[in-house]
């Protein structure tokens, strides 16, 4: 692990402005930080640990390959690679009948509200800890919830 001036460790964002450059040891250490916690929201959706590995596998070529993408502004590397790796996991589930169904209805929502309803339900996360991993208020989750929720029911009922 590579150290700042002071001695502490390098924040996520620094890795990755050094990871867009090109390098691939900050990429590396990013890697190491969250693949564990990847992995596990990657798990809830997936059903499984081989095709939640493949998924993270993927989230991280996919970051790998968009790095230029990358601006601070637009938020957290943390919110950002949570969002690549629950597309890239829900990718990997498509075809089962009942989570088939229920991730195509979620494709249809706005991404925000998408996003908390897959935490919470295959992450199996509560409103609390989506509001730390997304580094955004609880209150902004419980909000997207209710209204993702309420489009989901719609869109569900219309297709039963």
């Amino acid at each position: 692990m590579s150290l700042s001036l002071n001695g502490s460790a390098p924040s996520d964002e620094a890795l990755m402005a050094r990871a867009q450059n090109g390098d691939t040891g900050a990429f590396g250490e990013l890697y190491d930080r969250h693949a564990v916690s990847s992995f596990q929201v990657a798990r809830g959706i997936c059903g499984d640990a081989g095709r939640a590995e493949s998924a993270v596998q993927e989230a991280f070529l996919t970051i790998w390959h968009s790095r230029a993408h990358f601006r601070l502004e637009s938020g957290s590397f943390k919110g950002w690679l949570t969002r690549v790796v629950i597309r890239a996991a829900r990718d990997q589930v498509v075809g089962r009948s009942e989570t088939g169904a229920l991730l195509a209805s979620l494709r249809e929502l706005p991404e925000a509200q998408a996003e908390v309803i897959a935490l919470a339900y295959f992450g199996e996360l509560s409103h609390a800890e989506i509001a730390v991993l997304l580094e955004i208020p609880s209150g902004t989750v419980k909000g997207r919830m209710r209204l993702g929720l309420e489009k989901l029911r719609k869109q569900m009922g219309a297709l039963t």
